[in-house]
């Protein structure tokens, strides 16, 4: 008997989102972990990463693997330099190394990037809804920074920089930039931006005329790094999460 798409059941979702919330891979690598055949649901190989399951009622099995979805963490961390934004880095440490073993048995990862060498706030998490709402544009999440140049900033460089700068094929500005009361004077800015771009804030400072010998990421929408210092993190609840994100608080 052929295997019939849950379609009436408002417990129901796709295939490889399942898998992803057990913790397999990431929604799109689930897909190709799908069509290899490698994925069974009720003893059955299913190839449509998009058929629906019941997570209550189906077995779902990854190599012989009985699925389960696992419990969701959140966390806030003060990212070290020389730390990679990545689960796992051929060369470099990670800041999934950092949390302890039951977070990375939870298959945590971190929320957008901070370059190796930059330090500040990163959210990880093993919740991927929550995740893509938190890099989404449409959310309006914007990320703040502290930025140390090389140089002391001059006003008129300081109006080039907020006036945006052409950034992979269109004008790109920032939200706000200013200039920190911050020892060395005129060196330090704080920077605000509400997209993500790769590198964007370095991009920026170097087409600004600068080098940058520090980046720190403060804030995350309404949250703020205060506490927490380099290389230490807090776990959250779900609500506390959000409600300092979308809202306001502190780590």
């Amino acid at each position: 008997m052929p295997l019939t798409p849950l379609i009436l059941n408002e417990a129901a979702m796709r295939l490889n989102a399942f898998l992803a919330e057990c913790g397999v891979a990431a929604r799109r690598k689930s897909v190709a972990c799908i069509l290899e055949g490698r994925v069974r649901v009720n003893g059955k190989i299913v190839l449509a990463p998009y058929f629906q399951i019941d997570p209550e009622i189906d077995a779902v099995e990854c190599e012989g693997r009985r699925l389960s979805i696992l419990p969701k963490k959140y966390f806030a961390m003060n990212k070290p330099a020389g730390v990679v934004c990545a689960v796992t880095d051929k060369y470099d440490p990670v800041v999934v190394d950092l949390l302890p073993a039951s977070a990375r048995d939870a298959r945590v990862f971190p929320v957008g990037r901070l370059d190796r060498e930059s330090e500040g706030l990163l959210i990880l998490t093993n919740d991927g809804g929550f995740a893509q709402k938190l890099l989404h544009p449409s959310k309006g999440v914007a990320k703040e920074y502290e930025v140390l140049l090389n140089l002391e900033i001059n006003d008129k460089q300081l109006r080039r920089w907020r006036d945006g700068f052409e950034m992979e094929g269109r004008r790109v500005k920032p939200l706000s930039v200013e200039v920190m009361q911050k020892e060395p004077a005129g060196r330090w800015v704080r920077v605000a931006i509400g997209e993500g771009l790769k590198r964007e804030v370095r991009t920026m400072s170097n087409l600004a005329g600068f080098g940058v010998e520090a980046l720190i990421r403060r804030k995350i929408g309404g949250l703020t790094l205060v506490r927490l210092k380099v290389g230490d993190f807090v776990e959250l609840s779900f609500i506390d999460m959000c409600t300092k994100i979308f809202k306001s608080g502190t780590v």
